[in-house]
């Protein structure tokens, strides 16, 4: 189900928006339109759509739009043209670009929560009210929103903090006060602006851990602003990265490291670390790309590796006339001289490991049917960023 479509959706901020919309369809810059008109472009024809449960990243440098296009979606920031609309289990979907007030209202205080980066908590409560403080308004009875708050604190490890005020908390613990506050709104979309970029970087990625663990249990649709490209990676389910308000490539993280579109994309994605983000499915060579020797498949040409097969099932694997045996592998190293079997979502980390271990190619399976291999070529153009085929 598709939670947020935005279509051909352009925000401009100044007195002068008409005017500057003529010069955007007049392919104008955004320096340009500044220059003429003393209007910014925040977001330029904007098409996105995200699905229910799904982590959309919005990145970019500063001032590439991400923000922009965040804030269009609680109505903070005005939609000049286009379309912005969000599944609603009342109203069916909502234009945020045509919807009235008492609409845009009911979205806030309903279906849409926001994470702010700087936690945004109110020193004079204590951490359970600041938690319940969005049900107050919501006209909850105390007892109610204070049950509620202690369950979503309890849910962020913060339980026994319920009673103390913001400021006896760390950094860390304030964000997830944060989290708790919006969690506890039982909203289907969450906002979160950069929430862990004023962190230190083991809080920071401590928190996006517990963020993708609360995801399994919560399935909220998350629109997620970063300027951090391994963050983006780390919890993406897709990215969608801006440039001069404008999205220039949308895709899985997997796609983004692999098919750059654009030299700016290219340039992001050049120190990326692959091993945090490559698995199987990505790197390995496919079955169908595999030379054919009679009843053999050829996994590695050079070393002689060989994999046959019945009924798509591994049969037997080896190397010239020898026959090696083949294991199913869970988790941790290979074993020497017998070929590991995995699942194609493996990710590269262990497949190197269990190919350094195993000294063999690793084959991948899907419901118990071989889908491909990964050996040394797989892994050398990962590194440098490419997806190998065979001959």
């Amino acid at each position: 189900m598709n939670m947020i479509e935005i279509e051909n959706l352009d925000v401009v901020f100044g007195n002068n928006p008409e005017q500057a919309l003529k010069l955007l369809d007049e392919n104008l810059s955004r320096e340009e339109i500044i220059d003429k008109t003393g209007s910014v472009v925040g977001v330029q024809n904007a098409n996105l759509t995200i699905k229910q449960g799904e982590i959309c990243v919005l990145m970019g440098l500063s001032g590439s739009g991400k923000s922009s296009l965040l804030r269009t979606l609680n109505g903070l920031n005005p939609i000049t043209r286009g379309s912005l609309r969000v599944k609603d289990k009342e109203e069916g979907t909502i234009d945020i670009a045509t919807c009235d007030e008492n609409t845009l209202r009911h979205l806030r205080t309903n279906r849409i929560s926001m994470v702010f980066q700087k936690f945004a908590l109110m020193p004079w409560l204590t951490v359970a009210e600041n938690v319940a403080f969005g049900l107050e308004m919501k006209g909850i009875n105390k007892r109610e929103r204070l049950e509620k708050a202690k369950e979503k604190l309890e849910m962020v490890g913060l339980d026994q903090w319920a009673n103390s005020k913001p400021h006896e908390l760390s950094g860390g613990m304030q964000q997830r006060v944060g989290l708790a506050r919006a969690f506890a709104m039982d909203t289907d979309i969450l906002l979160m602006d950069e929430p862990f970029s004023a962190l230190d970087p083991l809080i920071r990625s401590q928190l996006q851990d517990e963020l993708l663990e609360l995801q399994q249990k919560m399935k909220k649709t998350i629109l997620f602003v970063s300027h951090d490209l391994d963050e983006a990676l780390k919890i993406g389910t897709n990215i969608a990265i801006m440039e001069s308000a404008k999205i220039i490539q949308h895709g899985t993280p997997e796609d983004i490291v692999l098919n750059p579109k654009t030299p700016y994309v290219e340039a992001f994605v050049a120190h990326t670390n692959p091993l945090n983000v490559l698995g199987g499915d990505t790197l390995m060579t496919n079955k169908e790309d595999l030379a054919v020797d009679k009843d053999r498949l050829i996994i590695d040409r050079n070393q002689g590796y060989w994999v046959s097969l019945q009924e798509g099932k591994i049969l037997k694997a080896g190397k010239g006339e020898q026959e090696l045996p083949y294991v199913a592998w869970q988790a941790g190293d290979g074993e020497q001289g017998k070929f590991a079997v995995a699942s194609s979502a493996i990710g590269m980390r262990d497949a190197i490991n269990l190919r350094y271990t195993s000294r063999l190619p690793v084959l991948l399976t899907q419901d118990e049917q071989f889908v491909g291999v990964l050996n040394d070529n797989n892994f050398y153009y990962a590194l440098l960023g490419k997806h190998f085929v065979a001959d």
